[in-house]
């Protein structure tokens, strides 16, 4: 079994570089271009992948992976994550070797754990919950990913705007952490606080200030 620590990571200015133009790979291009800037290296790619290139959305790259002359080690130079996604084992193979030599994550589409495991994800405002079994099952990622979205909904996302607004508040005219603290957990246990949140975030924002002053 392999020991992974879940982070979060900021991708922004930082390159993921994509090697395969298939199915699999437009899948991840989906995924990372929301976070990082995604270059896609392959002979051919989806009708999807080119309209992402032509909205700027992703960079592609035409290259013959199967090539054995083709310098990996120079295309990775910049990458901070590489996922082979080709269809072809050799070729993904010698890809993941190259990465690993030259110190970059490597996100695997196969059913080996990489340096880097793309959770089930639910997203809910300043929200992010990540759901993983280490790559084993990515089934029960989903079933679980399900049964917590009617969990997690957009009122909690509103609490933590208020607790942010709250914290910022708080700052200026409390020095104690740990009274803070407290006082942020009396909001959270308020159900009138809650109930007053989901119908106007302003009024919520008022009541709690009125409560803990």
């Amino acid at each position: 079994m392999v020991l992974m620590i879940p982070l979060l990571f900021d991708l922004s200015g930082r390159k993921v570089l994509i090697f395969g133009g298939g199915r699999v790979g437009e899948r991840k291009a989906r995924l990372f271009s929301r976070y990082g800037d995604v270059e896609v290296v392959s002979r051919g790619f989806t009708p999807y992948l080119e309209e992402m290139a032509d909205r700027g959305e992703i960079r592609l790259r035409r290259a013959d992976l199967a090539d054995d002359t083709i310098d990996l080690h120079r295309l990775m130079r910049d990458a901070f994550i590489v996922i082979p996604a080709t269809d072809n084992e050799t070729i993904n193979s010698r890809i993941i070797e190259v990465a690993e030599r030259s110190g970059v994550l490597v996100n695997r589409t196969d059913d080996i754990p990489g340096d880097v495991i793309v959770p089930s994800i639910i997203k809910r405002g300043d929200i992010t919950v990540s759901i993983s079994t280490g790559g084993i099952s990515p089934a029960m990622s989903k079933l679980l990913r399900e049964r917590l979205e009617n969990e997690i909904t957009e009122l909690d996302a509103k609490m933590v705007r208020l607790q942010q607004r709250l914290r910022g508040i708080l700052k200026k005219s409390i020095p104690d952490q740990r009274e803070r603290e407290s006082i942020l957990w009396r909001v959270l246990r308020d159900r009138e606080i809650w109930d007053l949140l989901s119908e106007d975030e302003e009024k919520a924002l008022k009541l709690a200030l009125e409560k803990i002053r």
